[in-house]
């Protein structure tokens, strides 16, 4: 299963992310939950970093990726980060034996 850890801070704003697992509905390297869900968060993380020019604490390894804004969110940042939300929620719809998405607070 791929779970997804979304943290806001005390007004709601997405402040970074966690994403860990494997879908496991297909082979490695052939499976389109596995591959949705990357696409998305590395778009939100290059969409912050290379388009907003926002410092994030990144990390990478082989089961996961994890995020973090380095500075207070903004209405930028809020509209990739949500925009990123909405197409982990309609992945984790379509399956949801497969995907666990949860949110905390800071």
């Amino acid at each position: 299963m791929i779970t997804v850890t979304l943290v806001r801070d005390k007004n709601k704003a997405i402040t970074g992310f966690a994403i860990s697992g494997h879908a496991k509905t297909a082979p490695h390297g052939q499976d389109i939950v596995c591959a949705g869900i990357s696409a998305l968060a590395q778009s939100a993380i290059m969409g912050i970093e290379r388009h907003l020019g926002r410092d994030i604490d990144f990390g990478q390894n082989g089961d996961g990726i994890t995020m973090r804004l380095i500075g207070q969110p903004d209405s930028l940042t809020g509209a990739i980060l949500e925009t990123m939300l909405l197409g982990l929620n309609e992945i984790a719809k379509l399956y949801p034996k497969s995907v666990r998405i949860t949110e905390h607070r800071r």
